[in-house]
């Protein structure tokens, strides 16, 4: 991004939901080395304090302990004076198997909560993360923003919920909104654990001494994206007016198959060939094939991503301990 564009966020106030989390981390670390005032709102169910907490110090970085379904005078407060909101908060893809009142309590419940707040405070641009899984299993290729909703998990119905409240305050109030669509995120401090992100969640196996599990047959197709590029999209979204009511997939295009992950996370980091890859039954609601169009937010927002998958990782996991986060403990092939 042009040091112009980011530098509109300088001295304004941000809240980033779920901002100790995965992703949200990397966006706050992001937006305090551009000198925005930054509100990290993570009620710490998923998030930890750790992956925040080298920007403890920074005197325009503070953690807020609170759910994005809270109501009453603490958000209120929280709010006043907010430029910007970037949503990540959000009831992770597996967990709504668990709990899918609790998903569609934090993903759309969430979500409106957060909207009604924006327009109660004059909040300038709302920015909210959404997920590939809105589309559903895609019949269209490769797959642009146009495609038909059509979800087939409790996550995937939850997320376009939270899409359409986004939709509603835009046609309706005329805020400032931009939607973001990731797919398959990868890079430092993702979740290792079952909730966790299939990188993570094979390379916490692997440096256990673990096989690899793929659940099913393993050839489901994943787009795969570096985590910063999804910071570099959510900076453009809330500064480039061109993003005012869009959607976007921000998705790299690689196309990456499980079987392919583990064998190739294996050859990278099981260097004496001791672990093999092992399959389990499949998981339900899993989308069998992705061929993501990019083309309308390298267009409109000039967001570039990263091409090389194997390379970016293989550098990644030089440091285990870095990717599965500062919380996450030694890892070690034992």
């Amino acid at each position: 991004m042009a040091q112009s564009d980011v530098s509109q966020l300088a001295g304004r106030k941000v809240i980033v939901t779920g901002g100790a989390g995965f992703i949200g981390s990397h966006l706050c670390e992001a937006l305090v080395k551009a000198s925005a005032e930054v509100i990290c709102l993570d009620d710490l169910s998923a998030g930890k304090r750790s992956n925040v907490a080298h920007l403890d110090g920074c005197p325009n970085f503070r953690l807020v302990e609170a759910s994005v379904c809270d109501e009453g005078a603490r958000m209120d407060t929280l709010f006043v004076g907010t430029d910007t909101v970037f949503h990540n908060a959000a009831s992770k893809k597996n967990i709504c198997l668990v709990d899918p009142h609790r998903d569609l309590e934090v993903n759309a419940g969430g979500a409106l909560n957060l909207l009604k707040l924006a327009m109660k405070h004059g909040v300038r641009k709302f920015v909210q993360a959404s997920t590939g899984s809105v589309y559903g299993e895609p019949q269209l290729f490769p797959t642009t923003e146009t495609h038909p909703f059509d979800p087939v998990s409790y996550y995937g119905v939850s997320k376009l919920a939270g899409e359409r409240y986004v939709d509603v305050f835009h046609k309706l109030y005329g805020l400032d909104t931009t939607i973001l669509r990731y797919f398959h995120v990868y890079g430092p401090r993702q979740e290792s654990n079952e909730f966790g992100g299939v990188v993570s969640i094979f390379l916490r196996r692997i440096t256990e001494g673990q096989n690899p599990i793929v659940f099913g047959h393993g050839e489901q197709v994943r787009s795969f994206t570096w985590v910063g590029d999804l910071v570099d999209a959510n900076l453009r979204a809330a500064t480039n007016p061109q993003a005012t009511g869009q959607a976007y997939n921000a998705a790299s295009g690689i196309r990456v198959t499980i079987n392919e992950l583990a064998r190739g996370m294996l050859d990278i980091l099981d260097n004496e060939g001791r672990l093999r890859v092992e399959h389990g039954d499949p998981l339900i609601g899993d989308i069998m094939e992705f061929d993501v169009s990019n083309e309308k937010i390298r267009e409109q927002l000039g967001v570039e991503f990263e091409g090389d998958f194997w390379g970016t990782l293989k550098t990644a996991l030089g440091d285990v301990n870095g990717f599965l986060g500062a919380g996450a403990g030694a890892a070690t092939m034992s």
